[in-house]
């Protein structure tokens, strides 16, 4: 395993992610050492770190079954075990989507979802929240044998009556495989599970990584969170052909439909022509082979609408072994190194861009926000040590006019604080209408209504039109959403600059914000029903029971999914919003009443003014430093972002 290069990869990606995490933490507890932090900064910092630390990558493994699928996983990530893990073997062997990954609070095992929760509403992701519902087959680490032979247990079928197969979506009298799949029995075989889970200890799952195993092509369509939710939202799918076929029809169409369409992303797709070994030919010499190896190439690539440069050749039974038995020549013959390198770079750098992108943004609002409390600090400040400065050699009844101003001072800005009070009301209020347009409770009603609604359809114009008003009511809100957000930043605009001419306070530019993001999300989930429900065929040929029931439930979760980051990412925003002027209210509250005290013991003491002038100016040195000290910190999340140590170490 010392040679994978996708997991030295991987292992530098963990430790930018790591020095980043670090960073962050670093300037966390700076914060809080110099009293700079509040209740809202510190839980926002906190969910960053939490984001971070829970950072997964997903890589999607997908082929019609006989294509050496779960033999590619084991030769990319289990051949140091010695052994074949998944089980890989003639015909079909994953007969359920499996998911690999490693989760340290629950224990080594395999965890396995029945085949009969397809009857139910629910999805497999709300059937995670309830570990009852699943089989549970620990294993030890160690026991290679064992796991191996409990890891076989995915494929495992059983019989059951035809009509029990199409309560579960497994049957469809109007397909004609399915029609040829009958036993003499009148039973059909399906897999005894609908999902397995398996967590494993390995390096690359421990930091992060997430594997998913699909079953065969035939089999992707009947689970609907598979289309809508995994495939779409991993960040690579690996998608294996047979060297000798090629493209066949019904690859062409899955890769279309679930894979590369329009709706979904394209980075990260890349297509495996395995078992090229089935090409060698000791008749035939290298440039022979290596010509058939090409044709291939190209017919693939055109077929898929990919650059050659994304189809990789290779041999995943031959590069196993040639791991297994430590065989560099015949490794490299396999084709495995090339396809591992480009999976590191087409994998880890997309992802690290996101996390990129969405860190940098936030730390600059932080350190802005620290920023422009020590700035109102330092102003004040130098205020005070102007005004002490100016009473030099006065006597007491200028320091007294001195020490009434100041109380005028307060007391306008005692008022202003009564507005400010005004504007945290109407602020509530505006939020609270901009939750409504948003809140998950109404969202829940409009998913069911739309249900029952679809349910007790008798047309198939009746279920489009559902389907139809449910998209067209989540557009509507987030639009009326939007109008909202201008006018929550008009009204703090407003306020910024009223505190900035009255009170001198430094004018802030609250940041803006759009639900664009979520409306393209939602025209993505928009775009698969129409490609799932508008051909009149789609629905003569499929139960009105299974399209309700399956698809609906995993295109509600997703866009209840959709709205939970939305509202999350407002709260955020609405935060963004209001804190700086809370934290410049505060603070000038503070200074205002710190200029008063100070005036008060030097007219009490006259021989305390040069004390205080002193005080005054150590205060200020200690805010310089301070401002000095964040420019630093920012800088170190600024290079940890920044650093690119996978393109060194590669460059090496």
């Amino acid at each position: 395993m010392a040679d994978n290069k996708l997991e030295r990869h991987f292992q530098f990606y963990t430790q930018w992610r790591t020095a980043l995490v670090d960073s962050i933490s670093d300037y966390r507890n700076w914060l809080n050492e110099q009293e700079l932090n509040d209740a809202q900064m510190d839980l926002r910092l906190l969910q960053l770190l939490d984001r971070l630390r829970e950072d997964k990558l997903n890589v999607a493994f997908v082929a019609e079954f006989s294509r050496g699928k779960s033999e590619l996983i084991n030769a990319i990530f289990f051949a140091g075990y010695g052994q074949r893990l998944l089980p890989s073997s003639a015909g079909r062997t994953t007969m359920c989507p499996t998911e690999l990954l490693y989760d340290a609070s629950k224990p080594t095992s395999l965890q396995l979802l029945p085949v009969e929760t397809r009857a139910s509403d629910a999805t497999t992701t709300e059937y995670k929240r309830y570990p009852e519902e699943w089989t549970v087959m620990p294993f030890d680490v160690e026991d290679s044998e064992r796991m191996s032979a409990i890891f076989k247990e995915v494929s495992r079928t059983k019989r059951v009556p035809v009509e029990e197969a199409e309560r579960y979506g497994l049957f469809d009298f109007n397909n004609a495989d399915d029609a040829l799949s009958v036993n003499s029995d009148g039973t059909v075989d399906i897999p005894c599970w609908r999902y397995a889970v398996i967590n494993f200890p390995h390096p690359l799952l421990e930091q992060g990584l997430v594997i998913l195993d699909t079953p065969g092509l035939n089999a992707i369509g009947t689970e609907p969170e598979l289309t809508l939710n995994m495939l779409p939202n991993a960040h690579a799918v690996l998608f294996i052909l047979a060297a000798d076929t090629g493209v066949t029809k019904s690859e062409i169409d899955v890769w279309r439909r679930y894979i590369s369409g329009t709706r979904w992303k394209q980075k990260g797709r890349l297509a495996v022509l395995n078992k090229i070994d089935g090409l060698w030919d000791e008749l035939r010499d290298e440039v022979e082979v290596q010509s058939e190896i090409d044709k291939q190439i190209r017919s693939s690539a055109e077929l898929l609408g990919l650059e050659q440069s994304q189809i990789f050749p290779i041999s995943a039974q031959k590069g196993l072994l040639a791991k297994v038995s430590h065989d560099e020549d015949l490794l490299q013959r396999s084709g495995m190194p090339a396809l591992e390198l480009a999976l590191s770079q087409e994998l880890i750098p997309a992802k690290r861009e996101i996390i990129r992108d969405n860190t940098s943004s936030e730390i600059e609002d932080l350190v802005a926000q620290s920023n422009l409390i020590l700035e109102a600090r330092l102003n004040s400040l130098n205020e005070q040590l102007e005004e002490l400065r100016g009473l030099r050699g006065k006597n007491e009844d200028v320091i007294e006019h001195m020490m009434n101003k100041v109380k005028v001072d307060k007391e306008i800005f005692e008022k202003g604080l009564q507005r400010f009070q005004a504007l945290r009301s109407v602020f509530s209020q505006q939020t609270n209408k901009l939750f409504t347009l948003l809140g998950m409770e109404a969202l829940k009603v409009h998913v069911t209504n739309t249900r029952n609604t679809m349910i007790s359809a008798n047309f198939t114009k009746s279920i489009r039109s559902a389907m139809d008003g449910f998209f067209a009511e989540l557009r509507d809100r987030l639009l009326q959403s939007d109008t909202q957000i201008e006018e929550i930043k008009r009204m703090m605009d407003a306020m910024y600059d009223k505190f900035a001419q009255e009170h001198g306070l430094r004018k802030a530019e609250p940041p803006s914000f759009s639900t664009l993001r979520y409306q393209k999300e939602l025209a993505k989930l928009e775009r698969a029903y129409r490609e799932q429900f508008n051909t009149a065929l789609n629905m003569i040929t499929n139960e009105k029971m299974t399209l309700t029931t399956k698809f609906f439930e995993t295109l509600a979760s997703r866009v209840i999914h959709v709205f939970e980051v939305t509202n999350h990412d407002v709260e955020n925003w609405l935060k963004a919003v209001i804190a700086p002027m809370e934290s410049q209210v505060r603070e000038h509250q503070l200074q205002l009443r710190r200029r008063l005290e100070s005036i008060k013991r030097i007219y009490k003491a006259t021989d305390t003014l040069e004390d205080r002038i002193g005080e005054l100016e150590n205060i200020e040195k200690g805010i310089l430093a301070q401002m000095a000290e964040l420019k630093v910190l920012r800088q170190h999340m600024h290079n940890a972002l920044t650093f690119e140590a996978i393109e060194e170490e590669a460059a090496a």
